[in-house]
């Protein structure tokens, strides 16, 4: 094996590293790099094979807490880490960041860590939580990069001193492949439709967007509200089957859980809504943009610096129904003038802002930062990974 030659991506699941960071797997290999992914295996690790990386299971329980099981963990990622020897390693989620940056800073790796969401470790102060924290910082410090999804999140770790502000870097979330979800005319039937993609958990406002189409329907009946996600999710906040049962009975949204593809669900939708309590940066609303569909959202960080209010989405107060059905009335009222003119809008800082081309384009800096020539790193290459 090349070390020289050999990028590892690292995540809490197989499944986050194929749909999050697909092309940026498919442009390493193209470039020439030997890419090994290490995940817990799931039913996206053969993808990833597919796509011409090596992929490597890691024996990790993503909410466990119990610190014998997670030493073991640790000491199986030192070993991968020191038998790969990688010339660089792309860690994505919580702990990820924490124990392959805290390995691979005490073997000299260099890596970058990647903040998509703050996480537990950020909402309680108990001395587990402190502890971690405290190794968070251990982590990042030693990182060449710390990428953040938004500056809300940067200033809150650069306030508790867990990283050094100059090798922080705010990237426009994970990208969003703008030539997959490319533009697409507003659907021509009658029904304005609100659609809303997510876990089905407490925390992403499932709850707020349920009770907002029941008031919106209060006055506009014929307005359709679609529900996609997947259900029992590993989640303190998780909807209990016997709540979404009650839900699919009383039919004010329409809950078709999981999809495979949300494409085409976007595109048969006029507006995308996530009533998320916080975000890094809504991947989803970013997908719905490139389709052309502009998003209401909650006036919290990640989600705001999602859209661009009044010109390519709404905001709203969160955790309150009422003022989210509130702007949804306020939108369905509008012109197709109008709603095109926030159609336009959307893709084209789609297209501007978070391409994720540019992403891509950050993570192969940091090969050339260390080091490393990245040759012709020219857009066509780029492209050539879509």
């Amino acid at each position: 094996m090349n070390s020289n030659k050999t990028v590892v991506l690292t995540s809490n699941t197989s499944w986050y590293l194929y749909n999050f960071r697909k092309n940026t797997i498919t442009a390493l290999v193209q470039l020439g790099y030997n890419v090994i992914c290490l995940a817990p295996k799931d039913g996206y690790s053969a993808k990833l094979v597919e796509l011409g990386s090596q992929f490597i299971a890691v024996p990790l329980e993503g909410k466990s807490i119990n610190p014998f099981a997670e030493l073991k963990v640790l000491a199986f990622i030192y070993r991968q880490v020191k038998e790969i020897k990688p010339y660089f390693v792309f860690n994505f989620t919580i702990k990820m960041n924490l124990y392959f940056g805290i390995v691979c800073r005490v073997l000299s790796v260099p890596y970058a860590n990647n903040v998509t969401g703050l996480g537990t470790v950020f909402l309680h102060d108990g001395a587990v939580h402190k502890l971690a924290k405290k190794l968070y910082g251990f982590a990042n410090k030693g990182a060449e990069t710390v990428f953040f999804q938004n500056s809300e999140d940067r200033d809150l770790f650069v306030g508790k001193c867990l990283i050094d502000e100059n090798k922080s870097l705010v990237l426009p979330g994970s990208g969003v492949d703008t030539d997959r979800f490319s533009y697409a005319e507003m659907p021509s039937y009658s029904a304005f439709t609100f659609i809303m993609i997510a876990r089905l958990i407490g925390d992403k406002g499932v709850r707020e967007f349920v009770e907002a189409a029941r008031r919106v329907k209060q006055v506009h009946p014929d307005v359709r509200f679609v529900l996609v996600g997947p259900t029992g999710v590993s989640n303190k906040t998780a909807i209990s089957s016997r709540e979404i049962s009650d839900w699919k009975q009383e039919a004010v949204v329409e809950i078709v859980g999981e999809q495979s593809d949300v494409l085409p669900w976007l595109m048969n939708a006029h507006v995308f809504v996530l009533p998320s309590y916080r975000e890094g940066m809504p991947k989803t609303v970013l997908e719905a943009a490139a389709v052309g569909r502009p998003s209401i959202v909650t006036d919290v960080p990640g989600c705001r610096q999602s859209i661009i209010e009044g010109e390519t989405g709404w905001l709203c107060k969160a955790r309150s129904s009422v003022s989210l059905a509130e702007v949804m009335i306020h939108v369905h009222g509008l012109t197709d003038a109008e709603l095109q003119k926030f159609s336009k809008n959307a893709r084209q800082r789609a297209e501007v802002v978070f391409s994720e081309k540019i992403v891509i384009q950050h993570y192969l800096d940091c090969l050339e930062r260390v080091g490393v020539t990245v040759q012709s790193l020219v857009s066509k290459e780029l492209d050539s990974a879509h």
